[in-house]
């Protein structure tokens, strides 16, 4: 797991305005130069992946898609996972989806 684009790659925490705690929607950007094929955000309370977020969709470099991070419980602190076309992952931990509105994949 530490491979070149393990370690190249940062998840940059973009704070904007207007995020409260009902809303728990935030947009995931990718600016990494590879596609993203799966990405998942679980409670951090939990020991396992969620679902798949992406699903049969791929984000491409450059794109950004709206995740509706809600698991129902009312947490505000979640794990990422994003996985790329190479089979390669990153993973962020304690996000709080209650106080950002954009998450950003860079190199």
């Amino acid at each position: 797991m530490k491979s070149a684009l393990f370690w190249g790659l940062m998840g940059t925490v973009l704070v904007t305005t207007g995020a409260s705690a009902a809303n728990r929607k935030v947009d995931i950007i990718n600016k990494t130069g590879m596609p993203m094929t799966h990405f998942y955000a679980s409670n951090t309370g939990t020991n396992s992946w969620e679902e798949d977020i992406l699903g049969q969709d791929v984000l491409n470099n450059g794109e950004t898609f709206e995740a509706n991070i809600d698991d129902g419980t009312g947490a505000c602190r979640f794990d990422f996972k994003a996985v790329f076309s190479d089979g390669e992952s990153l993973v962020r931990r304690n996000v709080n989806v209650c106080q950002i509105g954009t998450f950003t994949y860079n190199k």
